[in-house]
Order: C-alpha cells, then sequence, then structure tokens
C-alpha cells in the first residue's frame, strides 16, 4: 500500500528500473500510461526530470531533488502505515461508548472483554449513562457508539438493532401481597427523567395506565432507582436482567405476572468508509 499519488508512483519505478518498460511492468500498467504520468509531473514542475540515455532514464538535478523527496515521504508513510494499522496493538487509540446501566452490565463491557485483550493498546471509555442523552453525545462527537432508540436515528448515522431487551414492572417486597390495582391506584411511579416513557408505556401496553397517577418521582440512575422502589417509595419498570439480583435479596417483587415489555436497543455509530479492525470487531461483538 501506497499513499503517495499515481504519478510519483510512476517516477519512482522509473528511478528504480531505469526504463519506461520495466517501470511499465513493475506497477502493472502500460508504457504508455507510465510515459503520461511521467510527462503530467513534468508540467506541473515545469521542469524536466529524466534524460533518456543509452544506459537507461537518468535523473536530472529537479529529478534528484524529487527522488529525495519522495524517500523522505516513503519513510514518513512508513511510520504512518504501522501506527494505523496497529492501531489498539502497537499504538494507544481512545474509543467510548455511551450505554445505559442494564445494557453496559449485562452486554456491553462482557462483550468487549475479548477485544480489549486482543488490542491491548485500546483504550476504551465505558460511559455509563442513564440519561436520554445519548443520541447527543454521539451528535456531538463526545462518544464513538451509543445506545440510542431508533427514532433518534439520523440519517447519517449507521446503527445495529441488538436482541430486544425485557422491562418487567417491580415494587418493593415490602409490597408483598397488595393487589397490582391498588399499588397503580395509590402509589406513584419512579423514572429517570420527564422524557423517559418506559413504564407509562409498559402499563399502557397492558391497559392499567388510566388507573395510574400520572405523577412521578425522577432519579437519573439506576441503581438509585431500584434502592428507592426498595424502599418502597414507588414502583418502575426495569430491565429484566438489571432487576434479577434485587429480585434474588428479595429486595424487590415483580408485578402484573412478572409480563414483560420489550424495547429493541440501537447501536448507533456515524458512518466510516474503511472502519478499523477493532472498530469492526466491536460491532461485530455487542449483540
Amino acid at each position: 500500500m501506497s499513499l503517495l499519488s499515481p504519478q510519483l508512483e510512476a517516477f519512482i519505478a522509473v528511478v528504480k528500473y531505469k526504463t519506461v518498460h520495466a517501470a511499465a511492468d513493475s506497477i502493472h500498467l502500460t508504457q504508455t500510461a507510465v510515459t503520461q504520468r511521467i510527462r503530467s509531473l513534468e508540467r506541473i514542475l515545469k521542469t524536466t526530470l529524466f534524460i533518456r540515455t543509452r544506459r537507461g532514464m537518468l535523473l536530472t538535478k529537479e529529478g534528484e531533488a524529487l527522488l529525495r523527496y519522495c524517500l523522505a515521504s516513503k519513510e514518513l508513510e512508513g511510520a504512518a502505515l504501522a501506527k494505523i494499522q496497529g492501531a489498539g496493538i502497537e499504538s494507544e487509540v481512545e474509543l467510548s461508548i455511551s450505554a445505559p446501566t442494564s445494557i453496559m452490565h449485562s452486554r456491553i463491557i462482557p462483550a468487549c472483554v475479548s477485544i480489549m485483550k486482543q488490542y491491548p493498546n485500546l483504550l476504551i471509555q465505558f460511559d455509563v449513562n442513564d440519561n436520554d442523552t445519548r443520541h447527543q453525545k454521539l451528535r456531538s462527537a463526545q462518544t464513538d457508539f451509543a445506545i440510542i432508540q431508533e427514532q433518534e436515528l439520523a440519517e447519517e448515522m449507521e446503527y445495529k438493532k441488538l436482541q430486544p431487551e425485557q422491562y418487567v414492572l417491580v415494587a418493593s417486597s415490602k409490597w408483598k401481597g397488595r393487589k397490582l390495582s391498588d399499588i397503580i391506584k395509590n402509589e406513584r411511579i419512579i423514572d429517570f427523567d420527564q422524557s423517559d416513557q418506559i413504564t407509562l408505556n409498559y402499563l399502557k401496553q397492558y391497559n392499567l395506565l388510566d388507573s395510574a397517577k400520572h405523577s412521578r418521582y425522577f432519579v437519573n440512575r439506576t441503581d438509585n432507582l431500584a434502592l428507592l422502589v426498595a424502599e418502597g417509595i414507588g414502583y418502575t419498570t426495569l430491565a429484566k436482567e438489571f432487576a434479577q439480583p434485587y429480585i434474588a435479596n428479595k429486595q424487590l417483587i415483580t408485578l402484573n405476572r412478572a409480563l414483560p415489555y420489550d424495547i429493541t436497543p440501537i447501536l448507533a455509530w456515524y458512518e466510516r468508509h474503511e472502519p478499523p479492525a477493532y472498530f469492526a470487531a466491536i460491532i461485530k461483538a455487542i449483540k
């Protein structure tokens, strides 16, 4: 692979092989194509680069100056390509993934462990973000990947639909034995913020929304939300995988027979014409 222009590649080949014929064979072009590239260079530089002799094509003083430039460029090119192609292995590269607590814990970090071992210099920042601002971070280039909702996708974004995430309705284990209708009617919902619609959508799906109080408590961290629910302050929906340890520890109970509300998470990023190997590996690994 070379980063030099086609004209300079032809120039270097003629210098190396001394004839246009041999140079053309070496770079798989016709003699006419090589001649045209050399003449194009000479027109651009307004000089003569070669003198044709019986011993072959010899460089003029101007040609020697151009050769020194090409050799210096090739040396820099080698270092640059090594750094680019070895990104994450030979050279350090930073990358950020923004996702909510549940998916970060259950899917993203486990999926990235093997990638981080394969690319020891890939410095991943795992941005745990339970607020509905992840799409804004992606748009402002504050993160490379983000878990967002489908309606937040921009036209220029690339994306991958992940396996659905199941949410269940949960309450404090102190409320065990209470009827669902009693809880819905008399207790408040606890959500992340005003834009968080998951619990409302859950209730709507199961025809419970009309009976519910619409004034809500808010806390923008999943662990604190679970704590408030466990203390009997209100009820909410949690990702089933996240809620399971709290249920196992008898801090929380599921309501509505643990019937789920499915959400399909979207892994989004901005298009890269030729994504680095580590970038493609992350996209493949996160399910």
